[in-house]
């Protein structure tokens, strides 16, 4: 069962001071099943920032529908069970990271006791409990997506929007964040994660949609990958350069 769906969606933008409209993402449809790993990759400009805006309810679709949970995106109650990392996190940097899942934990509606014990568990798994009193603005660009990754989990959401979640992170925060991924999926979780590392994606992700220049090019499964790389297929799949 679908729990995010588009159905031809398009979005433009104003490019220049004439106005001019160039055109983001392109009659795009597509459909995260509940509890799947969704990877959506592509280069610079591809659309993908774009299309997780839109599932957010950021901005509107110039054309096409978008349901989460069979819900508007612009309906609050559609976002109430999301979290989301955006590619560059910014966060008061007068806060500590204990103050900042307080604050996710509050507004999202987590009774105190259920919030203390969910925040010192990702600030464990995530290997910030320690730095957990320390203001945000003396912590590294990993740290940072550390806790965002933390403030995105928080509340406990099942549907989860993950845009570069890995920017920044050395191996070993990258590893830690592929586990904390997979323990989301034996939870029964819907991650849609967005990468251009492609092993990252290839790994660990159910489905992959290939995007370049705002077109969704293909969908391969793990099994449509069979021996080839991740790198492969994409490489052979821009070059195809399948019509839109």
């Amino acid at each position: 069962m679908a729990i995010i769906a588009l159905n031809n969606v398009s979005k433009s933008y104003a490019s220049s001071f004439l106005m001019k409209k160039k055109r983001a993402v392109t009659n795009l449809s597509l459909e995260i099943d509940s509890g799947e790993i969704f990877g959506v990759i592509g280069a610079n400009g591809a659309g993908k920032s774009t299309v997780i805006k839109m599932i957010q309810g950021f901005i509107r679709p110039d054309k096409g529908e978008i349901l989460i949970d069979n819900k508007n995106p612009f309906d609050p109650v559609s976002r109430l069970n999301m979290g989301y990392l955006p590619e560059n996190p910014y966060f008061y940097s007068n806060l500590t990271a204990l103050e900042l899942l307080r604050f996710s934990t509050s507004a999202s509606g987590v009774p105190k006791r259920l919030a203390e014990q969910r925040i010192t568990s990702l600030l464990k798994r995530v290997d910030l409990y320690s730095f957990r009193k320390q203001r945000l603005k003396t912590f590294s660009k990993g740290m940072i997506q550390r806790a965002g990754i933390c403030f995105a989990l928080v509340h406990d959401p099942q549907v989860v929007v993950l845009d570069e979640p890995m920017s920044g992170l050395d191996p070993l925060g990258r590893k830690m964040v592929i586990d904390l991924i997979q323990n989301l999926r034996i939870q029964g979780k819907t991650i849609l994660f967005c990468s251009h590392i492609l092993n990252d994606v290839e790994r660990i992700c159910d489905r992959v949609a290939i995007m370049d220049k705002g077109c969704l090019k293909q969908i391969f499964t793990k099994q449509d990958l069979g021996s080839k790389t991740m790198e492969e297929v994409f490489l052979r799949t821009i070059q195809e350069k399948i019509a839109c």
